[in-house]
């Protein structure tokens, strides 16, 4: 059984109100970032004496990195408070692998730091190398605010542990993400030691103004955008489950009604952070993209059986609440620049192919879905496409392995055979991570610059 959920011509209208290509910010972005890191190094340097031994240097050396350590703990939490001016024009999955390495290079810089500062403060007190430990545990316990940063940072590094590849695919999703919320205490608690132990704040009252405002600033962002945000959206919008219909074997469809949802401001290509609050998923919250162009009474998402909470979604009961948080993500028709799109699927990754199909405006033949699954009977939503397909004029096409299994063939040159002017579409790309990363060298091989190919990777 399969279920349509379609807005037609009125959602493409909708969506040409809404095309207004944009330039990401990501450069200016980081750019602004490094000026940051810059005017950190330029505090430190402004209020460091020079310096005459080897103990200065190994002193002064633990204190810039625990400056640029501080920095960017804020940026780590920046990037975790879902604002939207980054999780819709950068990116979600680029925003999270900004996180990412900015935590790597905040657990290297705080590790520095403790080893440097502990050391410098060991040779102050005429203790060796290997009076590091007692040093340590000297400055704990009579330094203010010691304890608290102690506690922080061995949090940080058991967030850090846990976020290490082998380790974090071994781990359920929701215990990941639970634990990966303690990196809020972890900065809370280490801030402290830094403006009543920081040499720098000590003697520069504008850099502790500074390092408030800093912090401050980026505090006042995750309680509006992670608190106080989604309790308005769900108050308004009072989301519950109308049906759940199984579109193919281990592939579900939820259908959320909800109060003018409309304006909510989702758009195709768009996915939500969905929490069902049924027996057993109260506490757990997923990314799902919508599967269709979202109705002022209807949202729907296509979910595929892969884990504890995918495979309970079939269980949810009509009426059951819905608390979602978003819409995140920039894979929607502002990306856009050219008259003919390509959108390449792969696997689940065809939800918000699926929404973009129906709504990008264009003429018969601007369009072009390409549809990669193991096989005929993986090809979730096909009744839904090929109707669209008719309806518009575009092209669908799937690709499947053979009977005997064999892989077929996304290379630059079939992509050249089945699509010849491919190198002047916009390209729209969703799948898993290693899909992604063969077609877009496929793409690039056939010619497509790599500011048309628009890419968001859904497992986050």
């Amino acid at each position: 059984m399969t279920t349509t959920l379609a807005g037609g011509r009125a959602a493409r209208r909708q969506t040409m109100r809404r095309i207004r290509p944009r330039r990401s910010p990501a450069v200016p972005l980081l750019l602004a970032v490094a000026a940051g890191a810059a005017a950190v190094l330029w505090l430190w340097w402004s209020s460091t004496p020079s310096i005459a031994d080897t103990t200065g240097r190994i002193v002064a050396a633990g204190r810039i990195t625990g400056l640029l350590a501080g920095y960017l703990m804020a940026l780590v939490v920046l990037q975790m408070a879902r604002v939207p001016a980054l999780e819709r024009r950068v990116g979600s999955d680029r925003v999270a692998r900004w996180h990412a390495m900015s935590g790597r290079y905040t657990v290297s810089l705080v590790l520095a730091h403790v080893f440097l500062i502990m050391w410098g403060y060991a040779r102050q007190a005429g203790r060796s190398l290997g009076g590091i430990v007692q040093q340590t545990v000297t400055s704990v316990t009579t330094l203010p605010d010691m304890g608290k940063a102690a506690v922080g940072t061995g949090l940080l590094f058991l967030i850090a542990l846990l976020s290490v590849g082998g380790i974090r695919r071994r781990l359920p999703y929701d215990g990941w993400y639970h634990v990966h919320l303690l990196t809020y205490a972890a900065v809370y608690l280490t801030f402290w030691h830094q403006i009543t132990t920081g040499n720098e704040f000590a003697v520069e009252p504008a850099a502790k103004t500074f390092w408030y405002g800093l912090y401050g600033t980026v505090t006042a962002l995750v309680l509006w955008y992670r608190i106080i945000t989604p309790v308005r959206l769900n108050l308004r919008h009072r989301m519950r489950v109308e049906a759940v219909v199984e579109e193919t074997p281990g592939i579900v469809s939820v259908l959320i009604g909800g109060r003018r949802l409309h304006r909510m401001g989702a758009e195709a290509g768009q996915f939500f952070r969905w929490r069902f609050l049924a027996p057993g998923m109260r506490f757990s919250s997923h990314p799902y993209s919508l599967s269709a162009a979202p109705r002022p009474d209807m949202l729907r998402i296509t979910v595929k059986a892969i884990g504890d909470h995918s495979s309970r979604l079939r269980e949810l009961e009509p009426g059951t609440k819905v608390w979602a948080e978003g819409p995140y993500g920039a894979l929607t028709a502002q990306r856009r620049s050219r008259g003919k799109v390509l959108l390449v699927a792969g696997g689940v990754g065809i939800t918000p192919m699926r929404a973009l199909f129906e709504t990008l405006p264009g003429a018969a033949g601007d369009i072009t879905l390409l549809y990669r699954a193991n096989s005929t009977q993986d090809l979730a939503l096909w009744g839904e496409l090929a109707g669209i397909a008719e309806e518009r004029g575009a092209r669908l096409m799937y690709a499947v392995n053979s009977p005997d299994g064999e892989r077929p063939d996304i290379s630059a040159e079939s992509l050249q055979r089945k699509i010849p002017d491919v190198d002047r579409h916009d390209v729209f790309l969703c799948g898993p991570p290693g899909f992604a990363q063969t077609v877009y060298q496929a793409l690039r091989g056939a010619g497509v610059p790599a500011r048309r190919i628009h890419h968001e990777s859904f497992e986050m």
